[in-house]
């Protein structure tokens, strides 16, 4: 655990919540930078529209948290606690809460929401790398019990890793996670310049993120919600579900006529 970066006065910047606003910083950043250059739209539509999803994100992802950390059923008191405040949240929570307000924002404004999200595609795979990272320092949504070199321990006792696990070598479920979403955001990058159709980025970074986080999902060794305990994890089955949603909205649009303004 690393759990101070710099202090301003009395004030304690942690390398999890530096990254984690990096995150929010670089997607956005990205996504402007992408809908400028590919897209020909004003960049600052994509700033406005990100740093209101943003906000939206970080409900969704406590709202979930709640509903599937075990910890808040025991001690729901602690909703309140700065702790509470101070972390992101679960991914999934985000992500879904981000879709849902994003569909609404782009018909109520309407934006050509299909070409906003292709290029927010890759800037959500640059800002989640970071994400993990911060993860990483803080110890939160670790592995669980490995062996061999690729194995990390952690010994802070004011980690976020599980009690039973301090000094026990798990699997760099935050590392791997990092890594797959930087390959993804190369992948991302490189298609771009071959989109086909508009809405084919996001979709592609749907179906290629779920693949990837179900399999993750078998490492992680953290208290985290179950569908089916000990088999299928709420974050597989939501994994699941935009799986099969993006590879039937994909197969859609794919054989629809091309169309500017969506």
């Amino acid at each position: 655990m690393w759990p101070e970066l710099f202090r301003i006065g009395s004030f304690v910047i942690s390398p999890y919540g530096f990254l984690v606003a990096a995150a929010f910083v670089a997607g956005i950043w990205v996504a402007a930078r992408l809908g400028a250059r590919y897209e020909k739209m004003d960049s600052r539509i994509f700033w406005d529209f990100g740093l209101a999803v943003v906000l939206v994100a970080l409900v969704g992802a406590k709202v979930l948290m709640v509903f599937t950390d075990p910890f808040y059923y025991e001690n729901p008191a602690n909703i309140f606690s700065l702790d509470f405040l101070r972390s992101a949240g679960v991914y999934y929570g985000g992500l879904i809460a981000a879709l849902v307000w994003a569909a609404w924002y782009f018909h109520h404004h309407r934006l050509p929401g299909w070409r906003i999200a292709d290029a927010f595609a890759p800037g959500i795979a640059v800002g989640h790398f970071f994400g993990r990272l911060g993860c990483f320092t803080a110890g939160c949504c670790h592995g669980r019990p490995a062996g061999g070199a690729i194995a990390v321990t952690f010994t802070d006792p004011g980690c976020m890793v599980e009690p039973d696990y301090l000094g026990v070598p798990l699997y760099p479920t935050q590392l791997i996670e990092s890594l797959g979403n930087l390959l993804i955001f190369g992948f991302l990058l490189w298609l771009y310049r071959r989109k086909r159709f508009n809405g084919q980025i996001i979709l592609i970074y749907l179906g290629l993120y779920s693949i990837f986080r179900f399999g993750v999902e078998f490492l992680r060794g953290d208290l985290r919600g179950w569908i089916l305990p000990g088999y299928v994890s709420t974050s597989q089955f939501i994994a699941s579900l935009l799986l099969f949603g993006a590879a039937a909205a994909y197969w859609r649009r794919a054989r629809r006529p091309a169309d500017p303004t969506v």
